[in-house]
């Protein structure tokens, strides 16, 4: 390749201060050295980057390009050779971070913050699982960190767990809805003669799982919890929710809290992690996401 990166630092350093003068001081070389190098440049591919015709060199056109397009070169080579340094002192190239559905993503906008500002160019990614789904991505799918995941924990080897508390579940109902006239607490018979609105299993290689759901009942499945608070507003059914999801919408209003004669009120929530992501990074959010007050707020630790 006859491009080098020596040269299109040079041609930078030559926008940057003006002159081959200047630009050489910034090398400690000769503006001879400089200038020999660029019109190499310029003769091996038959090309001219510098107007030499007035008191200062000029960057023609083609020169403005090469430039333009150098300076992203030497963007990338530096940002190549920091990564190459932060992987070898064991800051990861990329770290995927698998939420419960039920975990509210904004928790953990001030620990991103936090992170980008470490300014470590690992590579931040995110996935929002549901019930078994939530495992599966740890075990089956590659991620580094599970957070959220309720019931048990899967019996594989290799990963650890730690339990963050329990989670409050509520049934809810419009006000418009005709259990929300009904006296409490509310029987299965009850239930029955209304539709669920349930969250669906993201699971693909285990056996999905459902609970808080009559298996006579009739259903309407959705994958993620904003669609189920929708739909639960909008008096298409009944359903339950983790208490944190609709707090705001029992307090205005839009949506009624009906005790029943039996459901599973509290789901027991767990960070899990894979014991091979040991990286600087993994590690950093797992110390931060156990130490983190608004995590631990959300769960009920009795």
């Amino acid at each position: 390749m006859r491009i080098n990166l020596d040269v299109l630092q040079i041609l930078d350093a030559l926008e940057k201060h003006g002159s081959f003068a200047a630009a050489a001081e910034s090398f400690f070389k000769t503006p001879a050295a400089l200038s020999y190098m660029v019109q190499k440049l310029e003769s091996d591919l038959n090309i001219q980057l510098l107007d030499r015709s007035g008191h200062r060199a000029k960057f023609t056109e083609t020169g403005k390009m090469v430039l333009e397009k150098g300076r992203a070169l030497l963007n990338a080579a530096r940002d190549l050779e920091k990564h190459a340094e932060q992987m070898e002192s064991g800051w990861e190239k990329e770290l995927l971070i698998a939420l419960d559905g039920s975990f509210p993503f904004h928790l953990l906008l001030p620990m991103i913050e936090q992170f980008y500002r470490l300014n470590t160019m690992t590579r931040l990614r995110f996935s929002h699982q549901t019930l078994a789904g939530s495992w599966e991505e740890l075990t089956h799918n590659g991620a580094d960190i599970i957070l959220g995941a309720i019931n048990e924990p899967p019996g594989y080897s290799g990963y650890s767990f730690k339990m963050l508390g329990m989670l409050d579940n509520v049934f809810v109902v419009s006000p418009a809805h005709p259990l929300a006239k009904e006296k409490d607490p509310l029987d299965n018979k009850q239930l029955r003669s209304h539709r669920a609105i349930v969250i669906g299993d993201t699971a693909r290689h285990s056996a999905p799982f459902s609970y808080n759901c009559l298996d006579d009942q009739e259903r309407m499945v959705v994958y993620d919890f904003h669609s189920k608070l929708m739909a639960l507003i909008s008096g298409l059914g009944c359903g339950y929710m983790p208490r944190h999801t609709v707090e705001t919408y029992l307090r205005n209003g839009s949506l009624v809290e009906k005790k029943t004669v039996s459901f599973k009120q509290k789901d027991i929530a767990f960070l899990g992690w894979n014991n091979l992501s040991d990286g600087l990074a993994a590690r950093w959010w797992r110390d931060q996401i156990l130490a983190c007050e608004m995590v631990k707020s959300l769960y009920d630790k009795t």
